[in-house]
């Protein structure tokens, strides 16, 4: 499952250098698939939707940092636990009980994501 951020977050930023996918972003920033990744072309995000890899996407939160569920892969296949949380002060990055994934789904995103 993918990691999110509770409104909890004060926004210290610690978890953003963290993240091996570069899937944590700043509140009301908007985000590319390709950020941090070296995926090229064309992506498929989770709602079916394709995008270029260059695309900026909107944000996920306008007012705390968020995690782009399409690029988390809790850290399976770089860390031994998700590295986000780890380094959270305030212990608001949690796992998303609503996109439950396997770690095979995990790694295989991992693969799309740093060819």
């Amino acid at each position: 499952m993918a990691i999110i951020i509770t409104d909890e977050c004060i926004n210290c930023g610690a978890c953003e250098p963290e993240c091996p996918n570069n899937a944590i972003y700043e509140g009301g920033v908007d985000w590319a698939l390709s950020d941090g990744t070296s995926v090229t072309g064309e992506y498929t995000l989770e709602n079916g939707k394709i995008v270029g890899v260059d695309d900026q996407q909107p944000p996920v939160d306008e007012d705390i940092y968020f995690i782009v569920p399409d690029k988390c892969t809790e850290c399976i296949g770089f860390h031994e636990e998700p590295q986000c949380a780890a380094v959270c002060p305030v212990d608001c990055c949690i796992p998303d009980e609503d996109r439950v994934e396997s770690d095979e789904v995990l790694l295989e995103r991992k693969e799309k994501l740093h060819l």
